[in-house]
Order: structure tokens, then C-alpha cells, then sequence
């Protein structure tokens, strides 16, 4: 069996709202797959400067995709 370029995996786990704006992004931006498009938005979000990085006790479900309504989505 061919060796896999990508042998790594990673799950995640994504509301329907989450999930809806990752495939508009992913459309208009005609990535090939929903793989990719994630992957690109890793690469920019860990180019990126300025963000905070999270406090003491927050949890993953802190974490969102889509800013709360009202806010921003960086748990302090």
C-alpha cells in the first residue's frame, strides 16, 4: 500500500452554523475540499499576529468558529 502524504488525522467537531460558514468560505474561495479550505485557514490563522492567547479555565467549547452574538469569539 502507497504511503499516505498526509498519514496524520484530525477530528473536529462543528455546529451546523460553524459548519455552513467553513463551506461559503470554502465555495467561494473554490478550494478543492472541505480538507483543504481547513488547512489553508490554519496556515492563515497561525501566520497571523495580534489574537490572545486563552486564559486560565477556559474550555474548548469556549472556542467558536462564529463570534457570539453580541461579541467577539476569544474567550478571556
Amino acid at each position: 500500500m502507497a504511503e499516505l502524504e498526509r498519514p496524520e488525522r484530525l477530528q473536529i467537531m462543528l455546529s451546523a452554523e460553524e459548519l455552513t460558514a467553513l463551506e461559503n468560505w470554502r465555495f467561494e474561495k473554490r478550494m478543492p475540499s472541505r480538507s483543504a479550505a481547513v488547512r489553508e485557514l490554519l496556515r492563515r490563522g497561525l501566520a497571523a499576529e495580534g489574537f490572545l492567547t486563552a486564559g486560565q479555565g477556559v474550555k474548548s467549547q469556549d472556542f467558536g468558529v462564529l463570534p457570539p452574538e453580541g461579541g467577539d469569539n476569544i474567550p478571556e
